[in-house]
């Protein structure tokens, strides 16, 4: 049983539209996956559409919050939403606080890098985006377009629209403990999302507290982690009684991390199922 908690789209800041993801899970031998673009579930009306037949569909999204470390900053950090109630008022007026201030943030960064000298456009990065949530994955495809940078993924520097980097401009995002109370209140199964990616990381101290402000898992698997990272996360999960998540984070081709490349533990999709109350899987019949 091949289950990926953690895919993208085109709704978000995948490079897929959603049945094309259907189709390429398919293909890739996954047997449960999520739909879980970025403050949006925009992407799940085609996906369940498309499912192909023996393919169950899990929806959910990715949040965009902000925790303090250690040192008292404010930083930004993910949170895997599955199964809630998708007409949750509190939850809903949140996500589109943050998808409005999205567009005000990359015009913002579209206006710094043309100060830098970057010969990127508002409408060019509005064309790439669609119809989607824009982020900077989309910048960072207009940089690259307009030959700025050789690929996207270099566009992720501090000399351009990496965190604090000279073309950076912050945005509004939901503190991570009312995501966490948001997301139970709407009956669904709050994970965080990799908690060792760089730029994303929440110490051990963190991850207690906030199990006992309502978090119920641990996104372990996860490309980003390595074995040393598993094995504490796993861990210190187990410890606290956390689900233990898997997810490819699979971003079409951007970042071609391969669907179906991380996975959950069948246990664990076991126990969400069993703890959501707001929202069911899809299953091709």
């Amino acid at each position: 049983m091949r289950i990926d908690l953690h895919v993208h789209s085109s709704a978000s800041d995948g490079t897929d539209p959603p049945a094309l993801v259907m189709r390429r899970a398919a293909q890739a031998g996954v047997d449960i996956l999520t739909l879980s673009d970025h403050d949006t579930q925009a992407g799940l009306a085609e996906a369940r559409a498309a499912l192909p037949a023996g393919l169950t569909l899990v929806p959910a999204m990715e949040l965009s919050c902000t925790t303090d470390d250690e040192r008292g900053q404010q930083r930004s950090v993910h949170l895997l939403a599955f199964l809630f109630d998708p007409g949750y008022p509190a939850l809903g007026r949140e996500t589109e606080r943050i998808r409005d201030d999205r567009v005000y943030r990359a015009k913002g960064m579209v206006a710094r890098l043309r100060e830098l000298g970057a010969d990127v456009t508002w409408q060019q990065v509005s064309r790439i985006a669609g119809d989607a949530v824009v982020g900077r994955p989309h910048i960072a495809r207009a940089m690259a377009e307009s030959r700025v940078v050789a690929e996207p993924k270099d566009a992720f520097t501090p000399d351009w629209i990496a965190d604090g980097g000279r073309a950076f401009v912050d945005r509004y995002a939901v503190p991570l403990d009312r995501a966490i109370a948001l997301v139970r209140a709407a009956g669904g199964v709050p994970v965080l999302a990799h908690p060792r990616s760089p730029g994303y990381e929440v110490s051990d101290e963190a991850i207690t507290r906030l199990a006992a402000a309502g978090l119920v898992g641990l996104e372990v698997y996860h490309p980003d982690h390595n074995d040393e990272e598993r094995a504490r996360l796993l861990s210190h999960a187990a410890s606290l009684d956390l689900v233990a998540t898997g997810g490819s984070d699979d971003h079409g081709t951007f970042n071609d991390s391969g669907l179906g490349s991380q996975t959950t533990p069948p246990e664990s999709y076991e126990r969400i199922l069993a703890l959501a109350t707001g929202d069911s899987p899809f299953v091709a019949i």
